[in-house]
């Protein structure tokens, strides 16, 4: 595939038999998602954690489809080549199907996604039978969170929930659990927190892409990382020493500073 090809589903979905590795990034922004898109991103995300990081919201919870809309819009300007996918705010698909239809068609004809990911996915098959037969192609979240913890009998630890998926019996309600998402009609599954036994459990038992974030690794057909956490842009990365490709925030503080200096100074700006 040539970098203008546009990524569809079936491209994505032809990378798994292939054995090709699909990744992706969630982005908010229409110069993020450009960015992304030059890098070779083969889909954006417009995931609830905009409500935190970029709406100051306390929790993803309290995003709003209208919140969202406008950074779905945003990045669909941006992406180009790359699949654009929109995550369900929390609420329409709680409330019920015509209300989680209603916002799908929205996403679709207003914010322009591609495909609409549903959290929880798992809890709400029905929903992913409803928007795919409705033509809208659903990216199914499942796995271990904090929410869903309980119903695998495991403790909820993000220091150790890849290992806490690593028992057999986590790992065949999961492969169980993505059977049923695919027979419901997701077109990829989103796992969260999979593990390298599940997860690979989970890839082998089902011919659609599986797609990890957090908890993910090698043993997925894909991999999504949050686009400010790559490149350490978020104020908590100033001081923070963990690993990461880029320390956006560091130096953008520094440019900051530098900038301020030369206003006070009487010197000329740059840029």
């Amino acid at each position: 595939m040539s970098a203008s090809d546009s990524v569809t589903i079936p491209v994505l979905q032809q990378m798994k038999r292939d054995g090709a590795k699909s990744v992706g990034f969630v982005a908010w922004d229409y110069q993020i998602a450009l960015i992304a898109e030059r890098a070779g991103a083969d889909f954006l995300v417009i995931g609830d954690s905009v409500g935190v990081n970029l709406w100051g919201h306390a929790n993803p919870l309290e995003v709003t489809l209208d919140e969202i809309l406008i950074c779905c819009k945003a990045v669909r300007r941006a992406a180009k080549r790359a699949l654009l996918i929109c995550d369900m705010p929390y609420g329409p698909v709680q409330e019920g199907l015509d209300t989680a239809m209603r916002a799908a068609v929205r996403l679709v004809k207003e914010g322009g996604a591609d495909m609409i990911k549903l959290d929880g996915a798992a809890d709400y098959p029905e929903a992913v039978t409803a928007l795919t037969r409705a033509g809208i192609p659903v990216f199914a979240q499942f796995g271990l969170t904090p929410q869903t913890a309980l119903k695998y009998g495991i403790p909820y630890s993000s220091q150790n929930s890849a290992a806490a998926m690593a028992t057999a019996e986590a790992a065949a309600k999961l492969v169980e659990e993505a059977k049923m998402l695919e027979a419901a009609g997701a077109a990829m599954l989103d796992f969260t927190n999979s593990g390298p036994v599940a997860g690979k459990a989970v890839c082998e038992a089902v011919s659609i892409p599986v797609i990890g974030g957090f908890g993910g690794g090698p043993w997925l057909d894909g991999r999504v990382r949050l686009a400010h956490t790559a490149i350490g842009y978020a104020e908590k990365w100033i001081d923070s020493k963990n690993d990461t490709y880029f320390n956006g925030a560091r130096a953008s503080l520094e440019a900051f500073k530098t900038l301020i200096d030369d206003a006070r100074a009487g010197k000329q700006i740059k840029g």
